[in-house]
């Protein structure tokens, strides 16, 4: 790579306002073009799948979305002459508002259902043409309010009423900031704590309008945008301290910048080019589960690491070149102009003692390690996936008000009935439809069960089912399966009737349980590739099996934090985060591949510091001991970096977010702290030169990628064990 280093160099004006002219280009397409993010169909194979299909079939309605004004009486009973006059009146002005098509109120004799048994509370339901503007539901949600006092609450929810979080521009400017003030902090030079942050800034921005021009080709969903970003501040930002960091050692071992520039492209380059492409690799490898809004993700957050990679080997080398040794602190440029000769490139400090000692004792602390990554990653085993709702949001919130009122008048099943799709095409069918309402409110957890009638000539019925759990809860996700696998097989027989369990919350249990059958394989899928990448970058067997099996286990951390803190509850209301719940289907599989692609990331960082000494020394003690000692400082700092990213991104508003901020944060810091710096150097000085063991048929066949630079550049031949002359066990 060094010719593109110098390339870059040479002509780095030119290259900085190449990237600048596509930023603004870019923009400009978006600008007139704008975005058309939108969520696709998540599968079509399920049960509820089939029971949308048909329910929208049989559907002759054109009305557009609608919701629901919730209120409730504190100390008296909603049908008070007070509190009828006052919300009759205000329901009457809603019906008269342009845009609204009906309003079913609990006063009138159809809506007689919607006033709870103990009379405190009460709903109506608002429908709204399929034209309806957001002015108009703002219009709207001000006059259903109006009537509001001390004693008479009213909230509202329901598909037109939610209030979808926006992106917090807050979260990526608070995580550039932290991540500014860490590189100050521990490097001394605004230069070295500006330019990574330049780069991974110009590498996302040009990624966010690419992505949002994409999103008019293929289906986004509306978090892409959000997800890039945390994704690509992480790895932009340390991409370029890598090579930052290689730079500043050369320019302190007395090499001039732009051969300095070159050497570091050659060499951490390469590295962030292979990291780049294992993230790419993870991320892309989600495309094998065929689900469209995780396609959708996948190929956003590739699209912005590949960018951010670009901006590292291109953009970057022309910012160094016209910084020149100002990257530098002004304390290490007076002890260069002091200096008859070059700074020995050997390391001593903090992370050079902790290499000296993980050497010393690798089996203890290693035991250790690996004992604490076992508890954090044990409440992984409780992991239950599902969808968040009104229920999850802070009680601050409307929506979450409502859900409240709704549970506390109506029971918390009615949050979520189950809408059962009834194939009836005969006189019998319609009879056995009559005997299946009858059995299903006898099932046990079935708080009601109601049939709409029939017209002439209609041969799909829909059956209403109010469970007596939560739409989260994983008795109502047992219901479901009881009345799939017992109680409607049992009423199908003898008949060609066929009943399909639909509705929201039938739709999110499918989804979870479609995602969760193919996660093991997922992980198997994901976990091949990264082996056979660095098996090739490492020519090693034992290095790829250990990173594979370590990657597995620092995913089972992320999974541990996102279950303790959303699952459990444990400090979610003192984050913001509302109230405790299922995991979001997808976040499991998306933290799989970026956090196996992050963890990969250390993996070739760290042990391709190692390998560049193994390739000077020929001894494997020295090569672990060194690489850990000389890449210890800049994998943590970079961890530390992501860590800022990451959990700014906690406080955003928006709960999918903070799902992938706090498991990402929590993964990243345990696997730099703990895996990268203690469990793989102690486990490689404990295999010796089994380390670099690698058969000689497999040698030969597989392609030759050096990720540490050509071995002539470091003067010395590559030692390579090709057949294992110990062991390996011992030291």
């Amino acid at each position: 790579m060094s010719p593109l280093a110098r390339w870059c160099h040479r002509h780095r004006l030119a290259v900085v306002l190449v990237w600048v002219g596509l930023l603004l280009a870019l923009g400009a397409g978006v600008g007139a073009a704008g975005s058309a993010f939108g969520n696709s169909p998540t599968s079509q194979d399920t049960d509820s799948a089939k029971a949308t299909a048909l329910l929208q079939q049989a559907s002759d309605s054109a009305a557009g979305k609608s919701g629901r004004v919730v209120w409730q009486l504190d100390g008296g009973k909603v049908t008070e002459p007070a509190a009828e006059k006052a919300m009759t009146g205000m329901l009457k002005g809603i019906a008269d508002a342009p845009g609204v098509a009906v309003v079913t109120s609990p006063y009138a004799p159809v809506g007689k259902g919607q006033i709870s048994k103990d009379g405190r509370t009460a709903y109506a339901t608002v429908a709204f043409d399929q034209d309806v503007s957001d002015a108009q539901i703002d219009h709207v949600k001000e006059l259903a309010t109006e009537p509001e006092t001390g004693s008479l609450r009213i909230a509202l929810n329901g598909q037109a009423f939610t209030v979808n979080p926006e992106p917090n521009a807050v979260a990526d400017a608070l995580g550039i900031v932290l991540a500014f003030i860490v590189l100050l902090f521990v490097f001394r030079a605004v230069w070295v704590a500006a330019l990574p942050i330049i780069t991974a800034v110009i590498g996302v921005g040009t990624s966010a309008v690419t992505v949002m021009l994409l999103s008019h080709v293929i289906t986004l969903s509306d978090t892409t945008l959000t997800l890039g970003s945390l994704i690509g501040l992480g790895v932009g930002i340390d991409y370029a301290l890598f090579i930052v960091n290689r730079h500043r050692a050369n320019l302190m071992a007395g090499v001039s910048v732009a051969e300095s520039v070159a050497k570091s492209l050659n060499t951490s380059g390469r590295a962030v080019v292979f990291a780049g492409l294992t993230v790419v690799v993870a991320l892309l490898g989600m495309l094998t589960l065929n689900v469209g809004i995780i396609n959708g993700m996948a190929i956003g957050a590739a699209v912005t690491v590949v960018l951010t990679v670009l901006a590292a080997i291109t953009l970057l080398p022309a910012l160094l070149g016209m910084i020149g040794p100002r990257v530098l602190s002004r304390k290490e440029r007076r002890e260069m102009a002091g200096r008859t000769q070059p700074r020995s490139s050997s390391r001593t400090g903090v992370w050079g003692r902790w290499a000296e000692r993980i050497q010393a004792r690798p089996r203890t602390l290693g035991l250790v390690a690996l004992a604490v990554l076992t508890a954090l990653a044990f409440p992984t085993l409780s992991l239950r996936l599902g969808a968040s709702d009104d229920g999850n949001l802070p009680t601050s919130s409307t929506n979450r008000q409502a859900y409240d009122m709704i549970a506390d008048g109506f029971g918390p099943g009615f949050n979520g009935p189950l809408v059962l799709a009834v194939q009836a095409p005969t006189a019998a069918d319609k009879a056995a439809e009559a005997k299946l309402v009858t059995a299903l409110g006898k099932v046990d957890g079935v708080a009601s069960a109601n049939s709409a009638p029939m017209k002439d000539g209609q041969t799909v019925g829909v059956v209403s089912v109010v469970p007596t759990t939560s739409p989260q809860s994983e008795a109502t996700s047992d219901l479901i399966h009881h009345l799939r696998d017992d109680v409607i097989p049992q009423a199908e027989q003898g008949t060609s009737m066929k009943v399909y369990v639909g509705g929201v919350t039938a739709s999110n249990d499918d989804f979870a349980s479609v995602l969760m059958s193919k996660l093991p394989i997922f992980v198997l899928v994901i976990a091949a590739l990264g082996f056979l990448l660095l098996t090739i970058a490492f020519r090693s067997l034992l290095i790829p099996a250990v990173g594979a099996l370590l990657n597995i286990l620092s995913i089972g951390v992320a999974f541990g934090a996102i279950v303790v803190v959303f699952q459990y509850g444990f400090g979610a209301g003192l984050l913001g985060l509302g109230a405790a719940g299922p995991i979001e289907s997808f976040v499991p599989i998306l933290v799989v591949g970026i956090m196996f692609g992050l963890s990969m990331d250390y993996q070739v960082f760290l042990v391709s510091r190692m390998r560049e000494e193994w390739a000077h020394t020929g001894d494997s003690h020295r090569a672990v001991r060194v690489g850990q000692a000389e890449t210890g400082k800049v994998i943590v700092v970079a961890a530390t970096i992501m860590v800022c990213v990451f959990g700014s991104f906690v406080f955003g508003g928006m709960r999918v977010i903070s799902e992938f901020g706090v498991s990402l944060a929590v993964a990243v810091a345990v696997d730099a702290l703990l895996i990268r710096m203690v469990v793989v150097p102690a486990l490689m000085h404990l295999c010796g030169r089994a380390n670099w063991w690698l058969p000689r048929r497999l040698d030969r066949a597989l392609p030759n990628v050096s990720v540490e630079g050509p071995a002539e550049e470091f003067g010395h031949p590559v030692h390579a064990v090709r057949e294992p002359e110990t062991t390996g066990l011992a030291r």
